[in-house]
C-alpha cells in the first residue's frame, strides 16, 4: 500500500487553466475525467480563473503502482498538485460525484487559502445499521450491494459502462476501461463505500454550497438529509436534472459560484 508524504505525493494532470478573476478549481469523479465541466466552465471563465484537472489513475493524470485510492490518497495528490500551482487568493473548490467527497476531505484536512466548497451530485453513504428510518436504511443498503456486484464483475461492469458512454450526452465523461479498472475499483471500495465525507463535512469551516438534480439516482436521500441540516451548509435541489453536469445543472452551479457565499 502506498504511504506517501504530502511532499511525495504525485502531481495530477492540469487539462485547463483559462480566465482571470477568483480562481475555481474543479474535479471530476469516478470513471470520468475533466470533460464533466465542459458545460460549466464557459459560463464561469469570463470572470474566473478555471482549473480542471484529472484525477488520480483517471483521464491524462497517473495511476501508480501499489496505491489504493483512498480519500485520503486522492486529496493527497490534488493538494501536491494545487501546492505546485501556487494558486493566489482564496479557491472555491468544485467537486462532482468522486470529486465532491475529494474536495470535503481536501477541505476537512487543508482549510487554508479556501473560501468555499461547492458540491455537485455527492454521494453521501453510511452504514445501513446506523440509520433508523427503515426506508432509508434499505435504500443505502442497495447502493452497497449494486458498488460489490459492479465490483466483482468486471466485464459486466466494462461493457455496461461502454454502452452507457455511447449514449452520453458529453463525449468522454464516462471512461471506464481495463486501463483504469483498478483504480475505479479501489476508489469505488475505498473511497465512495468506505467514506467519511459526514465527518469531514462536520470539520468543514468555509461555506459549503449542496447541488443536486431531483433526478440524480445515485444519491442517497438519508445521506443529503443530513448535511442539509449543518450549519455552514445552503442546498440548492435542481428539478428535472440528474448526475451529469449537462447544460441546465452547469447553469444552476454557475449561479451558486456568482453568489457570496454565506457565513
Amino acid at each position: 500500500m502506498v504511504r506517501w508524504r504530502r511532499r511525495d505525493a504525485p502531481l495530477l494532470t492540469v487539462t485547463r487553466d483559462t480566465g482571470t478573476g477568483p480562481t475555481v478549481v474543479m474535479i471530476h469523479g469516478i470513471a470520468s475525467s475533466s470533460v464533466t465541466f465542459h458545460h460549466l466552465v464557459p459560463l464561469l471563465e469570463a470572470d474566473h480563473r478555471c482549473i480542471t484537472l484529472d484525477i488520480l489513475g483517471f483521464g491524462a493524470s497517473v495511476a501508480p503502482e501499489g496505491a489504493t485510492y483512498t480519500l485520503e490518497e486522492h486529496a493527497e495528490a490534488l493538494a501536491a498538485t494545487l501546492t505546485h500551482l501556487r494558486l493566489r487568493g482564496p479557491v472555491t473548490l468544485v467537486g462532482h460525484s468522486l470529486g465532491a467527497l475529494i474536495a470535503a476531505r481536501y477541505a476537512a484536512t487543508r482549510p487554508r487559502g479556501l473560501e468555499r466548497l461547492v458540491l455537485v451530485g455527492s454521494p453521501i453513504y453510511l452504514p445501513p445499521a446506523t440509520i433508523g428510518d427503515p426506508v432509508d436504511r434499505a435504500s443505502m443498503g442497495a447502493y452497497f450491494t449494486v458498488y460489490e456486484f459492479l465490483r466483482q464483475n468486471p466485464t459486466f461492469t466494462r461493457r455496461t459502462a461502454a454502452a452507457l458512454a455511447a449514449i452520453a450526452p458529453i463525449r468522454g465523461v464516462l471512461d471506464l476501461t481495463e486501463t483504469n479498472w483498478v483504480p475505479f475499483m479501489l476508489s469505488l471500495q475505498n473511497a465512495i463505500e468506505s467514506q467519511t465525507t459526514l465527518a469531514d463535512l462536520a470539520r468543514v469551516r468555509v461555506p459549503i454550497d449542496l447541488v443536486y438534480g431531483a433526478l440524480d439516482p445515485f444519491l442517497a436521500p438519508g445521506g443529503i438529509a443530513i448535511v442539509e441540516q449543518l450549519r455552514h451548509v445552503r442546498a440548492h435541489r435542481v428539478q428535472g436534472v440528474a448526475h451529469i453536469i449537462r447544460p441546465r445543472l452547469a447553469q444552476a452551479v454557475a449561479r451558486v459560484i456568482a453568489e457570496p457565499p454565506t457565513d
